[in-house]
């Protein structure tokens, strides 16, 4: 792994004092009732999480003093952004320029990859990181092996390795660190895979303020959201890695989308071509209140109104021929200007912090440990997307949902978003690539084609001519891996 692997430095513990002292003016003191029964190890852990949380800032936040947003207001007002439509239409480039300027920006080294890792696969009734669950409908491989191949793919392909920095959660951290370890970092190379962990936020009791703790030494703390991606980058020495290694341009992307087109040079190549800070990649919304975010121009800014915050009333606004107003769903696919993130950071830009009522387990006064039956607290994360009012330039990018989006968010039996559903797509996907190619397979047969075997069709059609498997040959009647 890479020298930016390595974890911030952490805080000098404090000693009883001191923390008294930290914790007195904003009535947090309660954190330390149980320090005498508390070993070593356990103060040492308990200062270190108090030493991390800035308690001014978090004061604002309890009030309710920081900048509250009236969504409802501002939907009223939104219009569609520009956005290259993905036939191309929208913009003053053919999709050819696209993609041979994108292919020159990965041949040149410029493009790094984030990917957001730290969500468990709680709700697929999976109890791992999500990103070793296996989604390969055939391979069985795991979200991680799809994003790895893709990678070694890429790197083949343009003679270049292509860096991917990992953000895990205190969840995720320890496994995935394990799992990449034991599994030869799935064929990518040990330096060029960077895992590091996102900062964390803590819980308070949705009445009082007062910051719950989740162990008698230990905080009851959650991650801070993707919007705490830059500030870990920079923190664990990343941003000045790429810097060094000549790396200009950041694409993000999180892990639940096995179909994410991780470093799709169309994609690269619209950015570069309108000279966009920040562009993000959306699809067109299947119904009105889907569980995406909200693309929209207010003001002459671009940004997203996540779905948690936008009323019924304005997602479901159609224009006079019917059509959805608010279309454009946010994928978690966006494409940073690297010299724009550290504008970001050297600004200290605040992005707005969204706030979530959930049920958080706590210890009481008398130390016993209270699981809610409801939700008793207020949790506090930031969005990445919330950076985009803030780009001097963007540009949105329609992308065919069959193509690159088939989220893993839900178990089997759910009406969306399911692992079924997923490898569904892929299979789909991958049997019109093999049509295209003049190869006859059945709906009924499941085929999956990783992308050091093809990253798209006509890499595939050369692929199968070149070994004579094409033009009127092949028909495929049984379930197929193409590796």
């Amino acid at each position: 792994m890479s020298a930016a692997q390595s974890s911030a430095q952490s805080q000098p513990n404090l000693s009883f004092d001191e923390l008294k002292s930290r914790l007195e003016p904003f009535e947090q003191t309660h954190l330390l009732r149980f320090w005498d029964s508390l070993d070593s190890d356990q103060q040492s852990r308990l200062s270190e999480q108090i030493a991390q949380v800035d308690f001014a800032r978090l004061k604002t936040l309890i009030e309710g003093k920081d900048k509250s947003v009236d969504f409802g207001e501002l939907a009223a007002r939104a219009t569609m952004p520009q956005a290259v439509a993905s036939d191309g239409s929208g913009c003053d480039w053919t999709l050819e320029d696209a993609q041979k300027r994108g292919e020159e920006a990965l041949r040149a080294g410029e493009i790094a990859t984030v990917l957001v890792a730290g969500g468990q696969g709680t709700r697929l009734g999976f109890d791992q990181p999500k990103g070793m669950f296996p989604v390969g409908p055939v391979s069985e491989r795991t979200l991680f092996q799809f994003f790895a191949d893709r990678l070694i793919a890429a790197g083949e392909k343009y003679g270049v390795d292509v860096p991917l920095y990992l953000m895990t959660s205190e969840a995720t951290h320890v496994e995935t660190r394990r799992y990449f370890e034991e599994n030869n970092y799935l064929g990518l190379k040990p330096e060029q895979v960077t895992i590091f962990q996102q900062g964390t936020m803590p819980a308070v009791d949705a009445e009082t303020g007062q910051v719950l703790l989740a162990e008698k030494g230990s905080l009851a703390l959650s991650p801070d959201g993707h919007g705490g991606t830059l500030r870990a980058l920079s923190r664990n020495g990343c941003m000045e890695e790429m810097r060094k290694n000549g790396r200009k341009h950041l694409f993000y992307f999180q892990v639940d989308n096995p179909l994410v087109g991780l470093c799709d040079p169309v994609f690269i190549g619209h950015h570069l071509l309108a000279s966009s800070e920040m562009t993000t990649q959306v699809i067109r919304k299947r119904y009105p209140t889907e569980k995406v975010g909200n693309v929209v121009e207010i003001d002459g800014q671009t940004q997203i109104i996540e779905y948690s915050d936008l009323p019924d009333s304005a997602a479901e606004m159609t224009n006079a021929d019917g059509s959805l107003k608010l279309w454009a769903g946010n994928i978690a696919v966006h494409l940073f200007d690297l010299d724009f993130l550290e504008r970001m950071l050297d600004l200290d830009t605040s992005l707005p912090i969204h706030r979530a009522n959930k049920k958080v387990s706590h210890v009481v006064a008398d130390g016993q440990l209270v699981t809610p039956e409801s939700p008793n607290a207020t949790k506090f994360e930031q969005f990445i997307f919330d950076l985009l009012p803030n780009a001097k330039n963007t540009i949105v990018c329609e992308a065919n949902p069959a193509e690159a989006f088939a989220p893993v968010k839900n178990a089997n039996g759910a009406a969306t978003d399911t692992p079924e559903l997923a490898q569904q797509a892929i299979c789909d996907l991958h049997r019109g690539w093999l049509r295209s190619c003049g190869v006859t397979v059945d709906d009924s047969v499941k085929v999956e084609i990783n992308p050091r075997f093809a990253m798209d069709s006509n890499e595939l059609c050369e692929k199968l001519r070149q070994s004579g498997d094409s033009d009127g040959e092949q028909s495929i009647s049984s379930d197929r891996y193409f590796s």
